[in-house]
């Protein structure tokens, strides 16, 4: 028995379509929806959630669909070419879209001409700068009224929350501040940004067109992403016999990792990974093209039918067979344990509450990191998933020697530590990276040990309905983490994101400390690719 790497690899491309644009969106609708549309944290966080509502639904749709599918190029590649294409097709739309209301915003105002420079100058502490565009910001909103785009009301409460506070820190009586701290620089900042998002959203009310086209298009691309991520990941078993399978699963994993580093690398290199106000048309295509060209690549090397008749023809040879053990457990009358359903439940909690913490960082970073910390979110994404890669090897290396459940709890403490310290950062200080490695090393740790602790208490056949559990609390833990950390956010500014997510990830600590079950020594991995058999996305 000797895996097949290419033939793996080839299949595994479509599993790297996925998460090139995973990444892609992950970084930049936030962004879109809060900076270009004026959705506060709580309704972006809404619409970044629609996501993984709709995979609970339709990821099992899809999946047993194309189970029960009997197409000439086999079970699952019609679904890949339908969805993959659907979703290249939607997301180079959005561009259009987001141009749209680009353009509107830099037609009503003048305060983002030159945003870049702008941000440059102002948080170097440049008192006259930040007069300056305070000046232009009070002509704006009495230019706003004068013309009716915005009523009384508004523009008194605006005067109140956003000029007042800008003009105590900005003068000193009726001189200039001489200096500013960091501290008055950031809430400086922050109202700025929230002036900014007030415009984007006046735009958005007086021209709703454009925002329901986007959503619009983004709901195709999201339904079109389900039709097909089923069907790729159970193309892998279709065409790999059951021993081989983990290394197969590690390769297939590898390229996920690289597509979304490619993602991340696309949009370093357009220079879209820290400014609001850029046009993101450059990204959409790209990647809407990359996908293209991979499912090019997929469809020439992928031979669905024929790869399954080899390996049924190899099991056949090998004597292998997938007895229904589920069946057979059932008929002796055996079951869960109620000790052993305890330790279930409460790995189950503990994917929930580390998967909150750490989802909310992962959605909300590329608008946290340009305004709180005056850098990029991208190098810090690539420093993370870097380090994960790295760390894949020791870390199965240590499971086999301590077990899986002391692994789990030294990542839980690492990735705490990791989040609480970015609280205490208001620049891009050289040790966020060190921070955003351990982060990455953390996260793999965990990821590492957790699935195969769900299970671990599994019976033969029914490994799928206990990773249906994980997938649910995980997915659970995804739809309500953007939602809520949007509320805190807007409630208390984006400072509460890092804390916020430290103390969930705190909390599946204890969870954790509790488990029992589930923590056999981890079997050692026949060869080093095997480390990389991880479910991550």
């Amino acid at each position: 028995m000797k895996l097949e790497t290419k033939k793996v690899f080839y299949v595994g491309l479509a599993f790297f379509v996925i998460t090139l644009f995973w990444q892609t969106y992950d970084n930049i609708i936030a962004k879109i929806l809060i900076d270009k549309f004026g959705l506060n944290q709580t309704l972006s966080g809404i619409v970044m959630a629609l996501d993984n509502v709709l995979a609970l639904i339709l990821l099992p749709f899809f999946g047993w669909l194309s189970d029960r599918t009997n197409a000439k190029m086999g079970r699952r590649t019609p679904y890949i070419i339908i969805g993959t294409v659907l979703a290249a097709f939607a997301f180079m739309a959005l561009s259009f879209a987001d141009n749209r209301q680009q353009m509107m915003i830099e037609a009503e105002t003048t305060i983002v001409e030159d945003y870049d420079a702008l941000i440059d100058t102002t948080r170097n502490g440049d008192v006259t700068a930040w007069e300056n565009l305070y000046l232009a910001m009070r002509d704006e909103r009495a230019q706003a009224l004068e013309n009716n785009v915005i009523d009384l009301d508004r523009y008194t409460a605006q005067e109140g929350s956003i000029m007042q506070v800008m003009s105590l820190i900005i003068y000193d009586g009726t001189e200039l501040t001489s200096q500013l701290t960091d501290e008055q620089i950031e809430t400086l900042t922050d109202t700025y940004y929230l002036y900014l998002n007030q415009r984007a959203w006046e735009v958005t009310l007086r021209n709703p067109a454009t925002f329901i086209i986007f959503t619009s298009i983004l709901f195709v691309a999201l339904v079109s992403m389900s039709i097909f991520r089923s069907p790729a990941v159970a193309l892998m078993p279709d065409v790999t016999i059951k021993p081989l399978r983990s290394k197969a699963n590690a390769i297939i994993n590898l390229l996920g990792t690289f597509g979304g580093i490619l993602a991340i690398i696309t949009l370093t290199i357009y220079g879209l990974d820290q400014y609001s106000f850029v046009h993101y048309t450059s990204a959409f295509i790209t990647i809407g093209i990359l996908m293209l060209i991979i499912l090019g690549i997929f469809l020439w090397k992928v031979n669905e039918p024929k790869m399954v008749k080899e390996r049924e023809h190899l099991e056949e040879k090998l004597g292998i067979t997938d007895e229904d053990e589920e069946k057979l457990y059932e008929e002796k009358g055996e079951t869960l344990s109620k000790e052993k359903r305890l330790s279930l439940i409460l790995i189950l909690s503990s994917v929930f509450l580390w998967f909150t913490g750490y989802n909310a960082v992962t959605s909300k970073l590329s608008d946290y990191a340009p305004k709180m910390l005056d850098m990029s979110f991208s190098l810090p994404l690539l420093v993370a998933q870097g380090s994960a890669l790295v760390a894949f090897v020791p870390i199965g290396i240590i499971a086999t020697k301590v077990g899986r459940k002391k692994t789990v709890l030294a990542g839980i403490m690492m990735l705490t530590l990791s989040f609480a310290s970015v609280y205490f950062f208001t620049t891009g200080h050289w040790l966020i990276y060190g921070i955003f490695a351990l982060t990455g090393i953390s996260w793999a740790t965990i990821n590492v040990n957790s699935y195969p602790m769900v299970v671990e208490l599994a019976k033969g056949s029914n490994v799928g309905k206990y990773t249906g559990y994980y997938y649910t609390f995980s997915m659970a833990a995804q739809i309500m983490t953007p939602i809520f950390s949007g509320i805190l956010m807007d409630l208390f500014g984006r400072k509460v994101l890092f804390p916020y997510a430290a103390i969930f990830v705190a909390l599946s600590f204890i969870t954790m400390i509790l488990v029992k079950h589930g923590d056999s020594i981890a079997l050692k991995r026949s060869s080093l690719i095997e480390n990389f058999d991880v479910d991550m996305y």
